[in-house]
């Protein structure tokens, strides 16, 4: 890729090592290429451009080479790219387990699978030789129960080995395996539970966070009475006070009991469930997200290997729970040969250096986190790279919200020059859309490029590609782990609902996008919850940057009720307040920051003060949901409390709802 920039280019940050791109993962696959398919793709770009023209190729190729290990040989790589309804890989029948747990690609008996560390202390480290013997045990325990292929598990579990172990046991069967995390309440697991009929159900009887320790055995036990043909419950004492539930199966009981039992992976087809994911259930029942166990080996080696640069002898951590797709993202670390980290527990507890700290213990080379929370990092002056030994470091990932450039700055100066992974993508497919690779550079504010692969466009409202103008986000053509279906969606309405409505044969994604002539992207936030204001659109991240990049404010909202009930809305801003800051000490210079740095229309017509911006259980804000309130929708019908980690914060907008009405 060209590194001569113009005056208009953004500042370049941080560039790839010529020693580390020639002995990236990256590069042994296009050496690969040349020496195998007679194809020579100098560089990352021309790379992309053939991984999207020749979709054939491409993902047959990354399949040979990276050793995809098929039982029943696929007849082709895929029947046709229209979209929804492509079949990949007829024919071919494989088991994702296998690929985490099969001896080779450095993972030894003796090599390290898994490090864990609790928030309050607690760690274990596991070795592939001792994760296969657990899974093996976990998988004959599930047998013992009555689970078969196609049956589903499900599991209130938070990120931790005893969750691993559940889910790739399920996956060596062909059982499908979904998974809450235990800080979700009653009803919001139990809107995801009970529509897909688990046959087994694995809880824990609490949870640690924040320094507390909270039990969970009487929403276990609702759940069981709730779920539709549920056989059994397995419960793991996670708090280790024993405290157990009457008829309820012990965890560590049944794996003992099934010991030294033989690792064996059952063939599924290449589309087969491999898990359930879910959207966010904000405004009705969530949508039961289906992936495949092919899809998601394919996906995940490109994104993890070629990507990522991540194999044997990396250690490779992103922060999440077990509700996120970033934990399905996570522990396929395995799949290509890493030893993957697990934390559970506040990133901020018993401060923001929590995390930092447990880089510099376990000698993470793959750090990924949050926008939202590199955000804390900097309002509270954190440098990690001083108060810790992070040579270990080399990529810091960040997602779930747009970095600012403020964010990718903070990064350089105190996290050290390692390579900057922002990256965009959804639960829909379970991997990023856009984000990094080993060998293109990192400009300040931008993702680095489009993922292999990933036909990722920027279209005008009349359908058509627009260069280096924001425009809505759109894939062209299939990838393998878009969705197999939704649940109980048998005639595909909904999916194509979703996503193929608006352009017709298109995936849709609901993000605005620039793409520049670099081939970097940037995010703007959501479509559907753009400012637009006297004929200007605008994404509401370039809102937050200006907001949040007051130390006084905390956290934001900005809702603009223009489209949805009034012709012509108003703007309005919510903000938390740094404790003793008034309104007033921030908001003229608020105002006036916005003015300078976007435009006089972007001005709110009002600033409110509020204790809290309504997030979803994976800390997405509720702007839409607001909006619907704000414009007259009954709270209950605008949004699912339970789908909220922080319910009480509608409040403010309820009453101001009220207000508006009288």
């Amino acid at each position: 890729m060209s590194e001569n920039l113009t005056a208009e280019d953004p500042e370049l940050l941080w560039r790839p090592d010529a020693d580390r791109v020639a002995a990236s993962r990256i590069t042994a696959f296009r050496d690969w290429l040349r020496a195998e398919r007679d194809l020579d793709l100098p560089d990352y770009p021309a790379l992309w451009q053939w991984s999207v023209d020749d979709l054939s190729g491409f993902w047959g190729a990354l399949a040979e080479f990276s050793g995809v290990r098929f039982h029943d040989r696929p007849r082709a790589v895929l029947d046709g790219e229209e979209m929804p309804g492509t079949r990949w890989f007829p024919g071919a029948t494989l088991n994702y387990a296998e690929h985490a747990l099969r001896d080779g690609d450095g993972k030894g008996d003796d090599e390290p699978a898994v490090i864990f560390a609790r928030e309050d202390g607690l760690g274990a480290t596991l070795t592939y030789g001792q994760l296969r013997a657990e899974v093996a045990a976990a998988r004959a325990g599930l047998v013992e129960l009555g689970v078969r292929k196609g049956d589903r598990v499900a599991a209130l579990v938070p990120n931790s080995p005893e969750a691993l172990i559940a889910f790739l046991a399920a996956a060596s069967l062909g059982a499908t395996w979904s998974s809450c995390s235990p800080d979700f309440g009653a009803r919001a697991i139990s809107d995801r539970f009970t529509q897909i009929e688990p046959t087994v159900l694995v809880a824990v009887n609490g949870y640690v966070y924040n320094g507390r320790k909270f039990d969970t055995r009487s929403t276990v036990d609702e759940l069981r009475g709730r779920i539709p043909g549920l056989k059994a419950t397995v419960l793991v004492d996670y708090l280790a006070t024993g405290a157990a539930l009457p008829g309820v199966l012990d965890w560590r009981e049944l794996l003992d009991r099934n010991a030294g039992a033989a690792l064996e992976f059952d063939p599924v087809p290449f589309d087969h469930p491999l898990w359930v994911l879910y959207s966010s259930g904000t405004t009705g029942l969530p949508k039961g997200i289906v992936q495949g166990h092919g899809g998601i080996v394919l996906e995940h080696i490109k994104a993890l290997a070629l990507q990522c640069d991540l194999g044997p002898g990396e250690r490779f951590f992103w922060f999440t729970t077990t509700g996120w797709m970033m934990w399905n993202f996570l522990i396929s670390g395995l799949v290509v040969g890493s030893t993957i980290v697990l934390f559970d527990g506040n990133p901020a507890y018993p401060d923001l250096g929590a995390l930092w700290q447990l880089a510099e213990r376990q000698r993470i080379s793959f750090f990924g986190t949050s926008a939202p929370y590199i955000q804390s990092c900097l309002k509270r002056g954190l440098r990690p790279a001083q108060e810790h030994d992070l040579s270990a470091l080399k990529v810091l990932g960040s997602t779930g919200a747009p970095l600012s450039p403020e964010g990718f700055r903070w990064i350089i100066d105190e996290v050290g020059g390692v390579q900057i992974a922002s990256v965009s993508g959804g639960t829909d497919l379970c991997t990023a859309f856009v984000g990094a690779a080993p060998d293109v550079p990192v400009w300040l504010g931008e993702i680095s490029c489009r993922m292999l692969g990933a036909a990722v466009d920027s279209f005008d409202e009349a359908g058509k590609p627009v260069s280096d103008e924001v425009g809505e986000l759109v894939v062209t053509k299939p990838m393998p782990s878009m969705p197999v279906s939704f649940w109980n969606d048998s005639d595909g309405a909904r999916l194509r609902e979703a996503y193929f409505e608006t352009f017709p044969g298109v995936w849709r994604h609901g993000d605005w996008i620039r793409i520049t002539p670099r081939g970097s992207c940037v995010i703007y936030g959501r479509s559907d919850s753009t400012l637009n204001r006297g004929g200007v659109r605008m994404g509401t991240s370039e809102f937050y940057r200006v907001v949040e990049g007051f130390d006084e404010v905390l956290d934001s909202l900005v809702i603009d009720t223009s489209g949805a009930g009034e012709s012509d809305g108003e703007l309005l801003c919510f903000l938390v307040l740094e404790t003793g800051v008034a309104l007033a000490d921030v908001e003229p210079r608020l105002r006036a920051e916005l003015r300078s740095q976007l435009s006089p229309r972007h001005v709110p017509n009002q600033f409110v003060a509020v204790a809290d911006v309504p997030r979803t259980l994976n800390g997405k804000k509720c702007e839409v949901p607001v909006k619907k309130i704000l414009t007259g929708t009954p709270a209950d019908r605008a949004v699912s409390r339970e789908a909220l980690s922080n319910p009480d914060a509608l409040r403010p907008f309820e009453e101001l709802a009220r207000k508006a009405q009288r």
